[in-house]
């Protein structure tokens, strides 16, 4: 298993109340797997993706990722792990506005220590391969919304990371250009790419194999789809 959650809660604390966001969540994802989490807003499915995704730690149980329990990292262990294991894609997008697509994508071998032409050539293969080879000097102000989306896509990728992580990656695009970006992890999960979806929309969450919902904080279904 790529992916092993035993017995995960999550509470924080706001002032002298304890709000319980996760409670005894379990479950497994293999690596090379296509999942959805679903739920409303307040189910816990935001926190379940942060903890997934090694922004957050759990306040009880295990978290094991690849074969390492990185439950009680502290926050520079968590920093490598991420830039080691995870590749990010959020709803926006989140790329340096001052930097080009070629400097966006180069910024994760950057923390990893790579040679600049090493990442310099990884970037652009990468780029290439997501159809930019034509915006590689383009600053995201210069670029459509799904041209962006495509960039965080290759930064998420230059690590070759086991697991991408995309948070309702089509929520800032058209239905069309949505459909493409979706399209593009269909084709990296074809590649062995796992993929972890967390979205609202059912749409989006049906490109998976399997659907986990999530509500008050607990498991409401788990079903593969296809």
């Amino acid at each position: 298993m790529l992916i092993e959650l035993r017995h995960v809660s999550k509470v924080y604390s706001m002032g002298s109340v304890k709000v319980r966001a996760l409670e005894d969540v379990s479950l497994s994802i293999a690596r090379g797997g296509y999942v959805s989490i679903m739920g409303p807003s307040g189910s816990g499915k935001s926190t379940l993706m942060n903890i997934l995704g090694c922004l957050d730690t759990p306040s009880g149980g295990r978290y094991i990722l690849d074969g390492e329990d990185v439950s009680g990292m502290d926050e520079d262990s968590l920093a490598a792990v991420r830039n080691r294991s995870i590749g990010f894609v959020f709803q926006t997008f989140n790329l340096i506005a001052g930097d080009t697509a070629l400097h966006n994508v180069e910024l994760p071998m950057l923390y990893a220590g790579v040679s600049l032409p090493e990442r310099r050539s990884r970037a652009q293969e990468v780029l290439n391969s997501v159809g930019l080879e034509h915006r590689i000097n383009h600053r995201p102000a210069e670029m459509s919304g799904g041209e962006r989306q495509r960039v965080a896509i290759a930064r998420a990728l230059v690590n070759d990371p086991p697991l991408i992580l995309a948070d309702e990656p089509t929520g800032n695009l058209d239905t069309r250009t949505g459909r493409e970006i979706l399209e593009i992890f269909e084709s990296l999960f074809e590649q062995g790419k796992t993929l972890i979806l967390v979205t609202h929309d059912q749409d989006v969450g049906s490109y998976a194999q399997r659907i986990i919902r999530v509500r008050d904080g607990l498991l409401e279904g788990d079903e593969r789809v296809k």
